[in-house]
């Protein structure tokens, strides 16, 4: 199995699910961890990995819907969950699919909508993966601005002009431009809309 494979992480108390989703699964070319509990899934549960969880509703110990809610809380939520259960229950389907699961699947599971499904959220995880890395490359990158820079980046993106970031710093308008000037290739920003977009991404659109 290549390590490229995205992984798909099972979590499931009964043993012949778990076998039959681990040889479907790498059958099809993914990387599938198996897991008989929501313990022994968080101890070696990596969020960083591109893939997606597909998890028991019901199981002994914590429940799939309280797995999903703990990794939310704790920012580990990245890859996105498809619940499997033994039962069509609305309002438990309902409570999954607005904790933010990709899908909600009744047992037993076709093997072409489970890997439609896998597919589609490993998909959303890529493209959540991504978002992260750029939003955590632009908080680099404004981290290494100086004071002032960042003082003249507030008052860019709150869309005022030189003329009054310089009488709001109390600075020559032309050391405005030159701090600006700075902030723009620091952050790698092209155009003003580009440094309001990635101000935006990390919370700091109006100010900081």
């Amino acid at each position: 199995m290549s390590d490229q494979s995205p992984t798909v992480f099972l979590v499931d108390d009964d043993p012949s699910v778990l076998r039959a989703l681990t040889r479907l699964l790498a059958l099809e070319g993914f990387n599938p961890r198996p897991y008989a509990s929501a313990q022994s899934f968080l101890e070696e549960h990596d969020p960083d990995l591109p893939g997606c969880i597909i998890l028991d509703v019901a199981m002994p110990g914590e429940s799939g819907l309280e797995l999903q809610s703990r990794l939310y809380a704790s920012q580990a939520g990245g890859q996105p969950i498809i619940f499997i259960s033994g039962q069509s229950d609305i309002p438990i389907s309902v409570s999954a699919m607005k904790g933010g699961a990709s899908d909600f699947l009744t047992k037993p599971v076709d093997d072409s909508v489970l890997l439609s499904a896998v597919r589609i959220a490993i998909d959303r995880c890529k493209d959540t993966l991504r978002s992260r890395r750029e939003r955590a490359s632009i908080k680099d990158r404004f981290a290494k601005l100086s004071a002032r820079e960042k003082e003249v980046f507030s008052g860019v993106v709150a869309g005022m002009l030189n003329k009054q970031i310089a009488n709001k710093l109390g600075i020559a308008e032309k050391t405005v431009k030159v701090h600006r000037g700075r902030t723009m290739r620091k952050m790698a920003a092209r155009s003003l809309a580009e440094l309001v977009l990635a101000a935006d991404r990390i919370g700091l659109a109006g100010g900081h």
